[in-house]
Order: structure tokens, then sequence, then C-alpha cells
């Protein structure tokens, strides 16, 4: 908690105000869906939004620093519903969502918070919704830096544990809920794209 606060406190929109390659892909292929509404777990300050509002794809989102959540009321106003709260205690209301996207979060979380989480996310579908989630690669460069503290998990940049996803341990992860492709796409590292359908 203290990490990403702290980060939002002192640097603000720390990634700029364009969307994240990822963001971009998510949402064409929604719109091909006709998926018309979703969840965004890790909305930090909003920045992956509006590409999704723009198209007609309405949005709610769940993050952890209230900071952040400031900086996203001034883009958004107080219509975009952000919960307040960490997604390892998801879930925020009781709606299923046609999609969820949940960009450069869960490598973040440690084993049994991602198997949670992604559960979790899956019980929020409604059937025959669409989840993808990005996660950074064990192609990154800045995979086994920091201190090892599990199995490609490390502790580094100051205070943020990461875990590195490779092909096997996505399998393994997402195999029981609807995992229909994973491709990989490059945002500031290597990143897993992961599509599930429930």
């Amino acid at each position: 908690m203290e990490f990403w606060e702290r980060n939002f406190v002192e640097k603000g929109e720390m990634w700029g105000g364009f969307p994240a390659h990822s963001a971009q892909i998510a949402k064409d292929f929604f719109l091909t869906k006709n998926i018309k509404e979703i969840l965004i777990p890790g909305f930090g300050y909003g920045r992956n939004g509006h590409i999704f509002l723009e198209n007609g794809i309405d949005i709610t989102g769940i993050e952890l620093s209230n900071t952040a959540i400031e900086l996203a009321r001034k883009r958004f106003g107080p219509q975009t519903i952000i919960y307040h709260g960490s997604v390892v205690d998801m879930p925020f209301d009781t709606k299923k969502y046609d999609g969820i996207f949940c960009h450069g979060l869960i490598h973040l979380l440690a084993a049994d918070e991602r198997t949670k989480f992604i559960h979790d996310c899956y019980e929020q579908l409604s059937d025959h919704g669409y989840m993808i989630f990005t996660t950074v690669s064990k192609q990154a460069s800045i995979y086994g830096q920091g201190t090892a503290i599990g199995t490609d998990r490390f502790e580094m940049f100051g205070g943020v544990n990461m875990f590195f996803y490779d092909l096997e341990s996505i399998q393994t992860a997402f195999e029981k809920y609807g995992l229909i492709e994973v491709r990989e796409v490059e945002e500031n590292y290597p990143f897993y794209f992961i599509t599930c359908k429930k």
C-alpha cells in the first residue's frame, strides 16, 4: 500500500496520459465482442479508462491508492464508479461484468493473492464474458534483479514485489478459468496478454 501511495503522491501521473498498448488491443477486442461494460481492477489514475469510454464501453474501477483516485476524479468526474480498496478484497459489488481488463497488476500479488484474484474476477464475469490480464514476462530485462523472495518472484524498485510469468505458469494459473489465448505484447517490458472466456 505505502509503495504505491507514495509513488502517486510523488510522481502523480507517472505513466503519462496515453493508454497502454494493451488497453488499445483490449478495446478493439471488446468492441468485436460487443461488450458494453467492463471492470478495471488496478485503475490507477485512469489512463487506460478513457479509451474504453470514448468507444462506448462503460467502466468501473478498483484502486488501492487514494491519491490515484483523486487524480482519476479530475479526469472522470463523479459518474464513474471507482472503488477504493485492494483487488485481494474483491468483490466490491454484486454486478456481473461483460469484460474485465487488468493491466500490469497481477504480477504484483503474492501467490495466494493471484489465485484468489483470478477466481474473483472470473466470478464477476457474466456468462460468455471475457477477462484480459496483462503481466510482465520472464523475457523482461529486469527478470532476476533485486532479491529473490520465491520462485520467479523478486523484491525490486525499492519495495515492489514482482512475479514473472512464463507460458507454463500462465497455463497453470488460468487453465480452469476459460483460457483461450496468450500472446506477447510490448509495453515498457515484454508482457503477456492473457484472454479468458467464461
